[in-house]
Parts: C-alpha cells; structure tokens; sequence
C-alpha cells in the first residue's frame, strides 16, 4: 500500500488529511520493516514536542481498522507495518535483528483444519520469527 491509496481510504471514512497522519504514513511508506510507536515518537517528537503514545496509537489504531496498517507482537510490543499489496494468501518471516520481512506462501492451516473437525476457522495469523541470513552470521 502507498500513502495515496492510504489517503483514499480514510478520505472514504471521513478522516481529515493532517501533517501528523502524512509523516505516520510516510515513515511506514518509507520501509518495509515493522515499526513501534517508540520509533514513530521519536521522529515525530522533534516536529511536534508535544505528541503522546496516545495520539499515536489511536492513528495506529484507526490505520489498522481501516486495512491500512498490519499489526503484530514482538517481545511483548506492538509493530506495525504498510498492509501488503499482494493478492493472494501469504504469511511472513520476521528477523528478530534487523527487522526484515520476507513473505512466505506456504500456509498451515490447511493441515490445522483436518485436525480441528466441526470448528469453524474465522480467522489466522502465522508468522515466523529468527534471523535473516544476513543476520546469521
């Protein structure tokens, strides 16, 4: 996803276009690793001193509802990252170092849903965590 497309969708949702929204998005637009709320404080506290973790994670927040963020855990902290442009089902592998993310289409679920007969699966995440290659050395 890019900002534009991004603008679109909360333009569609009644959401005002402001400078701390256009920089959130433009950081996230700008990599392809997941960021914290800490990252973005930290870049965001040197042109709005005032900003709080609350202002951010409710942009956070708002981004993911609305399909424009991806949200996952990693030691215990909320990262996020620019939902994925792709059509088809995949799941990514995460370097615990560098952040890097690589998609990864193989999905498991199809051999969870055999083991798990009369449930009804709305919903999965998988996610692979560990060291890149660059990293493993």
């Amino acid at each position: 996803m890019n900002r534009e497309k991004a603008w679109e969708i909360l333009k569609a949702h009644g959401y005002k276009k402001t400078d701390k929204r256009e920089l959130i998005l433009s950081m996230f637009e700008a990599t392809d690793k997941y960021l914290t709320a800490r990252d973005l404080l930290e870049v965001l506290k040197k042109d709005y001193p005032g900003m709080s973790y609350d202002t951010i994670y409710r942009n956070l927040a708002t981004f993911v509802e609305l399909g424009i963020l991806e949200e996952t855990e990693l030691n215990g902290e909320k990262n996020f990252r620019m939902h994925c442009e792709v059509d088809h089902h995949h799941h990514h592998f995460i370097c615990m170092k560098c952040g890097m993310v690589k998609e990864v289409s193989l999905c498991p679920l199809e051999m969870m849903e055999s083991m798990l007969p009369g449930y009804s699966i709305e919903s999965h995440k998988f996610e692979i965590y560990g060291k890149c290659p660059a990293c493993n050395v």
